[in-house]
């Protein structure tokens, strides 16, 4: 088995992963990247994006990351994310009715602070999507 390293994966709400892994792959701001044991330091800026664990030769999981950063070390790699959630609990038809609802909230927003928030929250949901599509969900 190749070597493993010690990942830790939090978001606001929750620890979502933590424990010793083969490689991770990184959807950072310049580019995705992967790490392995003994990595150079770096520190990298997240786009939203499908995170991949690699746990063993044969188990990989796959989380949905928005915002915030990595910072890797050579027997460390710390994703701090303002948005964590494992692919296999988004659920195609809930997004779908939600980016269907926050487009009506846009359309029905009253004033400019109300359409902004329905717009932020729309343009999150439509991102979602768009990294799925890209890690070939969808």
């Amino acid at each position: 088995m190749a070597e493993s390293f010690r990942f830790e994966l939090v978001s606001p709400e929750r620890l979502v992963m933590s424990g010793d892994v083969r490689q991770v792959d990184v959807p950072g701001a310049e580019g995705d990247f992967g790490v392995l044991v003994n990595h150079a330091p770096m520190i990298s800026t997240l786009r939203p994006g499908v995170l991949v664990v690699f746990s063993d030769e044969r188990q990989r999981q796959e989380v949905f990351v928005r915002g915030g950063f990595a910072e890797v070390r050579p027997d460390l790699l710390t994703v701090l994310a303002e948005q964590a959630v494992p692919v296999e609990e988004i659920d195609a038809e809930t997004l779908n009715q939600e980016i269907q609802n926050a487009e009506e909230d846009v359309e029905d927003a009253k004033d400019h602070d109300t359409r902004e928030k329905a717009e932020r929250q729309l343009a999150q949901l439509r991102e979602v999507v768009a990294a799925l599509r890209a890690a070939g969900h969808g």
